[in-house]
């Protein structure tokens, strides 16, 4: 097996809410995810594309310390799970956890739909692939001030944001094909 806990190796998931978990861990729910905010800061922050031969299993490591932690992904380890206040009243989209634990200024004019699976993303810092996944919930919350050329049209071209009118510009996604796709799929929830 690829991943051992007697070489310090251990496999974990990050599902398509942002919620981590133990590879081998069969019910993988709130109740059963990791939780500690410490602890989650650490792993998160850690998050690095697998450059190893493994890396068609396991896409994505966080080393910690001598601890080496393999990662497979719905779609992408950064899943924004809210928009909270930072800085100045500017909107921060956040991951790790719904209080803001880990954070990125949000940039409207960043958001982008994929029109093949119609999920939403944002970038990400370089070190986790650049471009991160908006969970359903807030892509939903995001996805109703979309702004689209005609009602046929099913990729937006613009937001409106507390009443400012942004192009979109799609750029996050061409980040996507060179990033591993195991888990990206159709949203099915």
């Amino acid at each position: 097996a690829v991943v051992s806990t007697q070489s310090g190796h251990y496999g974990r998931d990050i599902d398509h809410q942002g919620m981590l978990f133990l590879d081998d861990a069969r019910i993988k729910n709130f109740t059963s995810c990791f939780k500690e905010k410490k602890f989650l800061r650490f792993f998160l922050s850690r998050v690095r594309l697998n450059r190893s031969a493994n890396a068609h299993d396991w896409p994505f490591v966080s080393r910690c310390g001598s601890e080496m932690n393999f990662i497979r992904c719905d779609d992408l380890p950064v899943v924004y799970q809210t928009l909270v206040r930072g800085d100045g009243g500017r909107w921060d989209l956040s991951w790790g956890d719904e209080n803001g634990l880990m954070r990125v200024e949000f940039e409207p004019s960043s958001v982008a739909m994929c029109r093949e699976t119609g999920r939403v993303y944002h970038p990400a810092p370089d070190l986790h692939g650049g471009v991160g996944l908006i969970r359903s919930k807030l892509a939903i919350e995001i996805s109703s001030k979309f702004m689209f050329k005609s009602e046929t049209s099913c990729q937006p071209t613009g937001i409106d944001w507390q009443g400012q009118l942004h192009e979109l510009h799609h750029d996050v996604l061409k980040l996507l094909p060179g990033l591993p796709a195991l888990g990206r799929h159709s949203e099915s929830e």
